[in-house]
């Protein structure tokens, strides 16, 4: 997203932290991924941004949702997005709400358990299921590998267990890494989901989806590989790998990718303090407020206002509170003249930052303003009509 000069004057208005988020960036990104995965269908993670502004955007041109609790399907429902638009994507569900699902119309659930086939056939007696895959994530600048999905034999076994207890074995799953830098990843995960295809086609099941999770990467400090690029080498993994199954529906799952560039976090240095021969530098949002995916040294673009072009020296970059595990950056090179009361832009911050944010210590999560929202609070503020 554009660091324009709405936000850097809202920045010197208004109270800090906040996040300003352009959904005409959502809009872009959805048209890009739909025009580079061919006949795919879009199930936008809700857990990356769950902001009504991005919900309502993604309701209007047509996208689907991947859910991951009663929470988001009824937040989904609320602004009238139907449940057959909705698939249950997380692998680890309460029994309840997998009911709730159910009863409500979402017919798609993901699994990589037996239990899990268990709890899908008691609460929700027919649903079709996909099975997810581990896949190595180590290209990833945020893995997603041990927590969730299966080796391929054992995929293989659970789908044909969920057949044994009523449910329909539908498709499989899988996710390369969130934010990884090597579209060929996704040919591999293609070429290892092809066998559980190919094997129980043998045994009699025809498995009708392939989900290709998330993954794609969003602009930050490093080059990164294109959505066309990736398109590329999924539509010709597909074609050679899985072209001879009929009717075979694609989806894809982004989160980062479609609301990653959609936004910028603006915050304030409250304090700067040398500690023996390292110089800390904290503002007013961090790991609890907004900048949780730092903790894993997830780099973003910084941005000091006013100070891009001056010398840089290597400095420690920390949040507010009194908790050690609330430092951003042990490293950094900003600004030799950073000081107190200076701006602190967050580029590309659109996923993952205010669904993460708490009132830890009393301090308020970030704001979060649209476009619109921003030119209205600021023209509150001074009184004076932009144009």
């Amino acid at each position: 997203m554009e660091l324009t000069n709405l936000i850097r004057k809202a920045a010197k208005s208004l109270e800090t932290p906040f996040l300003v988020i352009d959904t005409s960036y959502v809009k872009e990104n959805y048209n890009k991924l739909k025009s580079s995965i061919s006949n795919t269908e879009i199930f936008y993670a809700v857990k990356a941004n769950s902001h009504p502004s991005i919900l309502e955007t993604l309701r209007d041109i047509g996208s689907s949702f991947d859910v991951a609790s009663k929470g988001e399907i009824v937040k989904l429902m609320d602004i009238g997005v139907s449940t057959d638009r909705m698939s249950f994507g997380n692998t680890i569900k309460k029994e309840k709400d997998i009911k709730f699902a159910w009863e409500n119309g979402v017919e798609y659930f993901s699994i990589d358990a037996e239990m899990e086939v268990d709890k899908i056939a008691r609460n929700a007696p027919g649903a079709k299921v996909y099975g997810r895959l581990a896949m190595s994530s180590n290209d990833a600048e945020w893995p997603l590998s041990g927590k969730f999905g299966t080796d391929v034999d054992h995929l293989i076994n659970i789908l044909k267990y969920a057949k044994s207890k009523g449910l329909v074995p539908y498709g499989v799953s899988f996710h390369v890494g969130s934010q990884s830098y090597n579209k060929y990843k996704w040919k591999e995960a293609i070429l290892t989901a092809s066998e559980v295809f190919d094997k129980l086609y043998k045994e009699g099941i025809n498995l009708k989806m392939i989900n290709l999770g998330g993954g794609i990467p969003v602009q930050h400090t490093k080059p990164i590989p294109s959505v066309e690029e990736i398109g590329d080498v999924i539509n010709n993994a597909i074609n050679e790998y899985l072209g001879w199954v009929n009717g075979l529906r694609i989806i894809v799952e982004p989160g980062r990718s479609m609301v990653g560039n959609a936004g910028i976090t603006v915050s304030r240095v409250i304090l700067k303090s040398i500690k023996g021969t390292q110089l800390w530098v904290y503002l007013d949002a961090g790991v609890f407020h907004g900048l949780m995916e730092t903790i894993e040294n997830f780099r973003y673009e910084v941005i000091v206002d006013g100070k891009e072009n001056g010398e840089k020296i290597t400095m420690t970059l920390a949040g507010p509170t009194c908790d050690s595990v609330d430092t951003i950056y042990d490293e950094i090179e900003l600004p030799i003249n950073i000081d107190y009361g200076d701006i602190v832009y967050f580029i590309n911050t659109g996923a993952y930052t205010n669904e993460y944010a708490t009132y830890f210590n009393g301090i308020e999560p970030v704001k979060v303003y649209t476009v619109k929202e921003l030119e209205e609070a600021l023209n509150n503020k001074t009184g004076i009509m932009l144009v």
